[in-house]
């Protein structure tokens, strides 16, 4: 994430900043969310901040990393769906990744998180990782009868935690465009471009 980007974002939550140095040179700055406080090292705007250093500024000032930037979309593959999350953290793709595929059968902005389900899973690499990410995903909708809209991911090494939210399914009110089967191998990539994330597969539907 771009330091510019990310001063932007911590402004929108409410943040507010002090140069700890002489005014007009390069130097650290005071970040203060309420009463909590963190310290980002000189950069310049488009100069990218190292990702762990995100996660410990959103973390140490009591914000909420699922609250970071991200997209989800779609591309084409046949009679099935092309899922891929974008986002400025590995997390965040992630949970990106399983609403692009919500979103294959109906839209996540539409499903109420009234219910909050635990999710775990482990892999040996990332895109390991995402395969059984979203399988679990689709496991735990078929066995709950549920459809998930909102994802909040943490990822340690080669264990995703996540809890995700939504509520049971209502073929009336929701009107599910398909069924969602699973996350195949297919187009399975999880790569970084530039200063995003971004993991994608086919869903067999």
């Amino acid at each position: 994430m771009q330091s510019g980007r990310f001063r932007q974002w911590l402004a929108e939550q409410g943040c507010g900043f002090r140069e700890l140095g002489p005014s007009g040179q390069s130097a650290s700055v005071e970040v203060r969310h309420g009463n909590r406080r963190a310290v980002l090292a000189p950069q310049h705007a488009g100069e990218p901040v190292e990702e762990s250093v995100v996660l410990q500024t959103v973390k140490a000032l009591g914000l909420r990393c699922s609250d970071l930037p991200g997209r989800w979309e779609h591309f084409p593959h046949g009679a099935d769906i092309g899922v891929r999350g974008i986002g400025y953290t590995l997390a965040r793709a992630f949970a990106e990744a399983a609403r692009a595929m919500t979103a294959a059968a109906v839209d996540p902005d539409e499903i109420r998180p009234a219910s909050a389900v635990d999710v775990s899973c482990e892999g040996r690499n990332p895109e390991d990782l995402l395969y059984a990410w979203l399988n679990a995903v689709v496991y735990e909708m078929a066995v709950r009868r549920m459809l998930f809209g909102k994802f909040e991911v943490e990822i340690e090494g080669g264990t995703l935690r996540a809890v995700a939210r939504g509520e049971p399914v209502s073929q009336s009110r929701h009107e599910p465009a398909v069924e969602i089967k699973g996350a195949t191998m297919t187009a399975l990539s999880v790569r970084r471009e530039n200063d995003e994330w971004i993991a994608q597969c086919v869903v067999d539907v």
